[in-house]
């Protein structure tokens, strides 16, 4: 075992009111109830200002850094970690992302979902997101977000265009099921925070995606807001068929991390950003995907709680500005603002 983490003796105390919504609002943490926190060196203050207020319930906690395991990025989640895991009914993850690392983020999944652990992932968190979007009203989030996936659960399409050239439909099935992750998190359903949104994975889907706000994962820290250098995605049948791009390494690293398996270049994820708090594109997935208006993933479509029969080994999020979007005919969204 690795020694004892220590975590900053002091932290800024703006990002209070942000770990206050994590702790107390959005997981609900119980005196009687156990917690995970997983972070890293670069997230030791966040995740100081996170214990403070875990420490204020009286519930018992394990901080664990990743860089006490070894030098990242890590093939694997250690194992000490994934076992203190299985122990706790409630967790958080709050770490940069590192090439490489999905695969450790998937196992720390493979015992959060089997163990029914109410989660806060936290993956790239900063300040800035500490003062945005983790400071939302996420009773409001919620509310407009149940409003809203009422809506889309009986749409059988969602037309979306933007004034960048996004012109995209999505066709839904019944048997593909809508996932609401507004911020507060259930046993049912792990979530990121901040919340704000809601999500299923597309029967179908054609058209062009302009992403004019940010792409995700490991691509996200690189190139952050790419407005000034769009990526275009082509989309036939729920896969790439085209992608331009005038940042050429941009749209190279694109389309190799888009071809790593079978199901990489196939949407796997269609969701809506309902986070009122999140009111611009900052250059960090995390937050930016919940930001009012459409967001794609191509790869994992989250199986275990979409219902879609295939798998990825891979998951990147696409993120627009300024969406109008159509529920079959009914229009939800005017240049990025909620209609209903």
């Amino acid at each position: 075992m690795p020694p004892a983490t220590s975590l900053p003796a002091t932290f800024d105390p703006a990002l209070a009111r942000g770990a206050a919504n994590a702790i107390h609002v959005c997981l609900r943490l119980q005196s009687h109830e156990r917690m995970t926190i997983i972070a890293d060196r670069a997230c030791a203050e966040i995740a100081a200002a996170l214990v403070a207020e875990v420490e204020k319930t009286g519930a018992p906690y394990h901080v664990f850094l990743l860089e006490d395991y070894g030098p990242r990025p890590h093939r694997d989640m250690p194992r000490a970690i994934l076992d203190d895991l299985a122990r706790s009914q409630v967790s958080l993850y709050a770490c940069i992302t590192q090439t490489g690392e999905l695969r450790t983020r998937m196992q720390m999944m493979d015992v959060i979902n089997p163990h029914r652990i109410r989660h806060g992932h936290m993956v790239n968190i900063n300040q800035q997101i500490m003062l945005e979007g983790m400071c939302a009203d996420f009773l409001a989030v919620d509310a407009l977000s149940q409003k809203l996936i009422e809506k889309c659960r009986r749409a059988k399409r969602v037309t979306c265009r933007t004034a960048a050239g996004t012109d995209y439909v999505a066709e839904l099935s019944p048997t593909l099921k809508w996932v609401k992750t507004s911020g507060l998190i259930t046993p049912e359903k792990w979530g990121n925070l901040p919340g704000g949104e809601i999500f299923t994975s597309p029967f179908n889907s054609n058209g062009r995606f302009v992403v004019d706000g940010v792409v995700g994962d490991y691509l996200c820290q690189k190139y952050g807001d790419i407005g000034r250098t769009p990526l275009t995605i082509d989309i036939k049948d729920n896969r790439i068929a085209g992608l331009s791009c005038a940042n050429k390494e941009l749209l190279e690293e694109f389309d190799r991390y888009c071809h790593t398996d079978e199901n990489s270049d196939r949407i796997g994820e269609f969701a809506i950003g309902t986070n009122l708090a999140c009111t611009h594109i900052i250059g960090h997935i995390l937050q930016d995907e919940k930001l009012p208006g459409i967001h794609i993933a191509f790869g994992h479509p989250y199986s275990e709680h979409t219902g879609q029969p295939w798998k990825s080994t891979t998951h990147i999020d696409c993120v627009g500005r300024f969406f109008d979007i159509w529920l079959d005919d009914e229009q939800v969204m005017a240049k990025g603002k909620f209609l209903i």
